[in-house]
């Protein structure tokens, strides 16, 4: 068996999304009948917390694992992790210079770094740029991509997402908007395809996602 895709959610501050992504794309991938794991690097432990609000007759839908070892032990555990699943997602700190987070883009196929349309939020990503684009140069396997996250509907949001496609990283084919079904389905320990039609949005956001990050993936078969 190939070892599954390492796909590691970063970015440079908090309230960018990373955990709000990871569950939903993690979910997204099970419902396609994949093996997912998740690792939760963030000392918040907010994807572990959100795992945890499942009910026992519908548990959250992929291995969750609660990493608080020293860096150096990270690389073994993603190997042991990737050689047994289909995919494993990793939710990072907010901060890339991060001992976890280096370590962990070390060992990454596909980073993402969901970016909410703000001035302050594209600053920042111009940080996490420079530093992704430099690991590339030792790491050419190394794919990274810009997600617009938790867009509304103005014209300030529209304008930043017009930036976003003159950086040198890619911006993913998917947007997620500013929706309450990613809160409600945390809540419950789900994803938004645990809410039903009323959901309907937002799963079709999920879906895009999904196959975005396995087109993005490309050789790597997800």
């Amino acid at each position: 068996m190939a070892r599954g895709p390492i796909i590691t959610l970063v970015s440079q501050k908090g309230g960018a999304g990373k955990s709000t992504i990871t569950m939903q794309l993690a979910a997204g991938l099970a419902r396609r009948g994949r093996k997912i794991e998740v690792v939760d690097l963030d000392a918040q432990a907010s994807a572990t917390r959100w795992a945890e609000a499942a009910s026992e007759a519908n548990p959250f839908p992929a291995r969750m694992h609660r990493f608080t070892g020293e860096p150096i032990e990270l690389p073994a555990k993603l190997t042991k992790w990737s050689n047994r699943a289909d995919a494993v997602l990793v939710d990072c700190p907010p901060a890339l210079d991060h001992p976890r987070t280096l370590a962990a883009l070390n060992h990454t196929d596909l980073a993402i770094i969901p970016v909410v349309p703000s001035p302050t939020d594209l600053w920042s990503t111009r940080a996490i740029e420079r530093i992704i684009v430099d690991l590339q140069k030792h790491r050419p396997q190394l794919k990274a991509v810009l997600l617009p996250n938790r867009v509304s509907r103005t014209a300030l949001a529209a304008d930043v997402i017009e930036v976003m496609h003159d950086f040198e990283l890619p911006v993913l084919a998917a947007a997620i908007a500013q929706r309450n079904a990613y809160a409600q389905s945390a809540a419950i320990g789900g994803s938004v395809f645990d809410l039903g039609s009323a959901a309907k949005p937002a799963q079709l956001e999920i879906l895009r996602l999904v196959s975005a990050v396995a087109k993005r993936l490309g050789e790597l078969e997800l």
